[in-house]
């Protein structure tokens, strides 16, 4: 079977249908289309405050829709908490990233799962896997004993991707994973993005750096005012095409 027809014959991994959240007479997502497929990157688009945000802590569990249809794997599901979500191997990596400063980078990989004997934490079985699993996904630290506080920005965010990873989900959502980071640092998230979705994972990108889709991206969903107005091929963008997708109102989507 040709990858083509494997993927043809397969369900998507994700599929939103007219995704809807209010918060009191504010309408934060007003009908939003999304659709995933293994081993995709997906960029999620839109200017701040389009919803984007929004529709992923939907899709983690985090918020409630209020009308639309989820499907994952082709099950239609209702997520009442991250635990929800989780357990239909979907992944989130914050912009905050939920890593512990003080504890080290062992502890942070396997934070909430620590390996035990009884009521023993096994510390060298702890960083042997740590070790493995940073070494798997080419991410690079001095020491898995260094603290989270001693590492750069782009090894923060590749210890948090990683241990997304490492519990192979079938879906990664990534919020702003290179905000910040100096150039190197990005190009290491961005190989470490492609290591992820070469996997079978389908990785839902959302970034306001551009030319970081274009490096990455299979298709882009755009977003406005609450809306999904745009899906497209990377292939058939440019920066300036993109721009004017995610600038002007509505599209032919819309």
């Amino acid at each position: 079977m040709t990858d083509a027809t494997r993927a043809s014959s397969e369900p998507l991994l994700v599929e939103l249908e007219g995704i809807r959240k209010s918060y009191g007479a504010v309408d934060v997502l007003r009908g939003v289309d999304l659709r995933l497929a293994r081993g995709e990157v997906l960029g999620l688009v839109g200017d701040n405050g389009a919803g984007k945000s929004t529709l992923m802590k939907v899709l983690a569990g985090s918020v409630q829709h209020d009308g639309g249809r989820i499907s994952i794997k082709g099950k239609e599901v209702r997520f009442q908490s991250p635990s929800d979500a989780q357990a239909e191997d979907i992944g989130i990596v914050y912009q905050d990233l939920a890593l512990c400063d003080s504890l080290n980078v062992a502890a942070n990989l396997f934070l909430g799962r620590e390996p035990r004997v009884g009521p023993f934490l096994k510390v060298g079985a702890m960083h042997a896997e740590a070790t493995a699993v940073l070494k798997e996904f080419g991410v690079r630290v001095t020491s898995t004993h260094q603290l989270i506080s001693q590492l750069s920005g782009g090894q923060r965010q590749s210890v948090a991707i990683a241990r997304a990873a490492s519990v192979d989900p079938d879906v990664l959502i990534l919020d702003e994973p290179t905000a910040a980071l100096a150039v190197t640092e990005v190009e290491s998230v961005l190989r470490l993005i492609k290591e992820v979705a070469a996997r079978g994972v389908g990785v839902i990108l959302i970034t306001h750096r551009l030319q970081d889709l274009f490096r990455v991206c299979d298709r882009i969903t755009v977003m406005y005012e609450g809306r999904s107005v745009d899906d497209a091929r990377i292939d058939d963008l440019t920066i300036e095409s993109l721009v004017d997708m995610i600038t002007r109102e509505g599209s032919a989507a819309a």
